[in-house]
């Protein structure tokens, strides 16, 4: 007789049967993100949206990475009752995850930089995670593994598997939804959609979605300085490795797994007084209050919309809100952080003062 093993366990399963209820019912209370209209002048003929990630119950666009994050470790049997779970982040996925665990009873643990903001600690905290703080963001991957096999639980490690742990083909992924909401407005396929780049997750959705439904929607991702991902872009050095961004949620020491440069169309190099300046000039346009990845997508799609006003070409170009401004109210929102780096915004203030005016985007003298 041939031996069997058998391991179903029927408790087990009913107990992940109930998680993935719980983490379905919660995105299915929560009604789709807001796209807004950018108040560019209509005779342009160029049409710039904002996707409003902040209105998720996390506050941030990585509310649907935690989310699927954790569908994807409960589908594969990872994330069991008890299960402590562990995330390597720089604030805003832990925020989020933090919320999930919570909603299925289970511990979490951050492993984050010292220099995350203290609302985004707070807000970790608030969701009943613990924040465990390195002083070398470099080793934040190795810290979260050491803590996992120390207490028997699972490493989410979002930098890689946020590429793979989203359905790209569909089932209300950011780009589904990004192109539903555009289809009766006058320029339905975006010329753009600009991104950041974390972990790469939402760049390889967006760019695998457009080239899977035979769209000509480019996807360009803006980086800030001292990333990574750039560097490795231009040179096509996937080993490269850099200081580090002071842009919270965007841009890495090391290119991460789920950076699939391959489905990327154009990289941009973003100053940090430039994602400053319009994190600010953002607010003073529209009255939102964003954080500074999102102004470092808005400097990209400015400088696309002014590549496009140049060429006397017609169409839209969307990008994303990330998070809000209420969690960099110490940092970025504040002159004498600013003051204290030596990071001076003005210059870069003026030229999207200008830009409003003239639909051009020079660099700074």
């Amino acid at each position: 007789m041939g031996e069997i093993v058998d391991r179903c366990d029927p408790g087990r399963r009913a107990w992940i049967a109930e998680a993935v209820r719980r983490v379905e019912a919660d995105a299915n209370r929560s009604a789709d993100t807001h796209l807004h209209v950018f108040p560019l002048p209509p005779e342009w003929g160029v049409d710039l949206y904002l996707k409003d990630e902040s209105v998720h119950p996390t506050g941030s666009l990585k509310h649907r990475l935690a989310r699927s994050l954790f569908l994807y470790g409960l589908a594969n049997g990872w994330i069991r009752e008890g299960t402590t779970i562990i995330e390597a982040s720089s604030g805003s996925t832990a925020v989020s995850e933090a919320y999930f665990a919570r909603l299925l009873g289970l511990p979490f643990v951050a492993v984050m930089p010292a220099a995350t903001s203290v609302e985004k600690i707070a807000l970790i905290e608030f969701y009943g995670g613990r924040c465990h703080l390195v002083d070398d963001p470099s080793s934040i991957y190795d810290e979260s593994r050491r803590l996992a096999a120390g207490c028997d639980g699972h490493f989410m490690d979002q930098f890689t598997y946020a590429e793979r742990a989203t359905d790209w083909r569909g089932n209300n992924n950011i780009a589904e939804s990004i192109f539903e909401q555009l289809r009766l407005e006058r320029f339905p396929e975006p010329t753009w959609i600009v991104v950041g780049a974390g972990t790469g997750g939402t760049s390889a959705t967006i760019g695998r979605y457009a080239r899977y439904r035979r769209l000509e929607t480019r996807v360009a991702v803006v980086d800030p300085e001292g990333s990574a991902f750039f560097g490795a872009f231009r040179d096509g050095d996937a080993g490269r490795t850099a200081p580090g961004s002071r842009i919270e949620g965007i841009g890495r020491p090391r290119v991460e797994p789920s950076f699939l440069p391959a489905v990327i169309d154009r990289m941009i190099e973003v100053p940090d007084a430039a994602s400053i300046a319009a994190m600010r000039w953002t607010r003073a346009v529209t009255g939102r209050g964003v954080g500074g990845s999102t102004g470092t997508n808005l400097w990209g799609a400015a400088r696309l919309v002014a590549e496009m006003r140049a060429r006397g070409e017609r169409g839209s170009v969307v990008t994303l809100i990330c998070d809000g401004a209420e969690r960099y109210a110490r940092t970025y929102d504040s002159d004498a952080w600013l003051a204290d780096r030596g990071i001076d915004i003005a210059p870069y203030t003026a030229l999207l003062d200008a830009f409003l005016k003239t639909g051009e985007l020079p660099e700074p003298a």
